[in-house]
């Protein structure tokens, strides 16, 4: 006889049931799973099914007034032949880029400021709320407040003109590539300032006074401590503006006058053509750019790590 048929046996010989130690096993081997169970379920729901939905419907068939369940490549063969749409994700890009580069150098600034220069907690609260309180309004509402303000006869080129500045009023300010620009800068830069501002908080101070105390300079000090170890935030906050900007379609069609185009202004105008597979189709490849970009900030940054 075995000692676990031995055990087993002594324990139905005591009166105590042996799958009771089994159970409890089993319940602490699947609490893991149990514990995560509510999150997958949220996330399949609510993220995989609409994504395994694009991705379907990209493949469907449609003409003027319906959609055909069916399987065909012709959306995506349209897509990467046409000309109009690289010139669209380049102007996409370019607005990506841009963005992302004014936001970084606005909230790596503020960030380092706030963290560094403001001692006091009561004052670092203030100036967030104080940088937080146009985002208690609608981006619509922020974005429309620039066209008074930029417009021909606004208050910008009122001002030079009675300053004598200039004889004529700016075209480019309004309608145009530069007001695309400055509405996302001023729509996206906290996301840049918060991320980059919590990096910031987590550096070890004595880790800079040991720098000065070596002969290090500021700048020296800034590029060698403050700028790696703030690196991580950078990246989160990369993540977001830039994902945010390539998504983003109202604040291209309000600010250049439909003068120019984006992607997400590209599947708004098929979606309002009952051109849903073209839109959905439209939509895998731009997740599938975005994924990418997101991949090699990640390779640049490893998050976990730094974190």
């Amino acid at each position: 006889m075995t000692a676990r048929t031995t055990t087993i046996v002594t324990e139905r010989r005591e009166g105590t049931p042996s799958w009771r130690f089994n159970w409890g096993r089993v319940t602490d081997a699947l609490a893991p799973y149990l514990q995560v169970a509510p999150l997958t379920l949220t996330f399949a729901v609510f993220l995989l099914v609409p994504i395994v939905t694009i991705v379907v419907v990209s493949f469907w068939d449609y003409d003027s007034i319906r959609v055909i369940p069916d399987f065909i490549l012709l959306n995506y063969e349209e897509l990467l032949t046409s000309s109009v749409t690289w010139r669209i994700y380049l102007n996409t890009l370019k607005y990506a880029a841009l963005t992302w580069a004014l936001t970084l150098g606005i909230g790596f600034t503020v960030a380092y400021f706030v963290a560094f220069h403001v001692k006091s907690l009561t004052w670092q609260i203030t100036l967030f709320m104080i940088c937080t309180i146009p985002f208690w309004t609608s981006n619509i509402i922020r974005m429309i407040s620039w066209i008074p303000f930029l417009g021909r006869n606004g208050i910008l080129n009122s001002t030079l003109i009675s300053m004598g500045v200039i004889d004529q009023p700016l075209e480019f300010l309004l309608f145009s590539d530069f007001s695309v620009v400055l509405a996302f800068v001023h729509l996206y830069v906290l996301f840049m300032v918060v991320p980059i501002f919590n990096s910031m908080m987590r550096i070890d101070r004595s880790l800079i006074e040991a720098a000065v105390d070596a002969g290090a300079s500021g700048w020296q000090v800034l590029t060698n401590v403050i700028i790696p170890l703030s690196k991580p935030g950078i990246a989160i906050g990369s993540i977001f503006v830039v994902t945010l900007v390539m998504g983003d379609f109202i604040t291209v069609r309000l600010m250049s006058g439909g003068q120019s185009a984006s992607v997400g202004l590209m599947m708004a105008n098929e979606i309002s053509l009952l051109q849903y597979p073209a839109a959905a189709a439209n939509a895998v490849v731009l997740l599938g750019v975005v994924l990418i970009m997101v991949a090699l900030m990640l390779r640049i940054v490893d998050i976990r790590k730094e974190l």
